[in-house]
């Protein structure tokens, strides 16, 4: 027996706490891919390597549209969703420069 009520038996304030839930897990996840890419960025600063690694954005753009099809999503859109990332991360770099 699953403990998740479905869909169905869920009242619409509960479906809207749900997606609250998975919002605040989102940022989190946003918060630790930018202290990762801010801690790669220090490494590239080191070692004078330079911010943009368009191999490794191909790569990261790649993965998201295969990981979108598993999921049956729209690899547009999660490619969108992740090119932002990508963006946020430069910005950040930039500014830590």
């Amino acid at each position: 027996m699953s403990t998740n009520p479905e869909p169905d038996e869920m009242s619409l304030e509960e479906l809207r706490e749900e997606i609250e839930s998975i919002d605040r897990e989102i940022v989190e996840l946003i918060a630790r891919r930018t202290y990762v890419a801010e801690t790669i960025a220090d490494v590239k600063a080191e070692r004078d390597l330079p911010t943009t690694d368009e191999s490794q954005e191909d790569a990261v753009m790649e993965r998201a549209g295969e990981n979108a099809a598993k999921f049956d999503l729209d690899s547009n859109l999660v490619k969108t969703v992740f090119r932002l990332l990508i963006e946020l991360n430069k910005v950040e770099q930039r500014e830590s420069r």
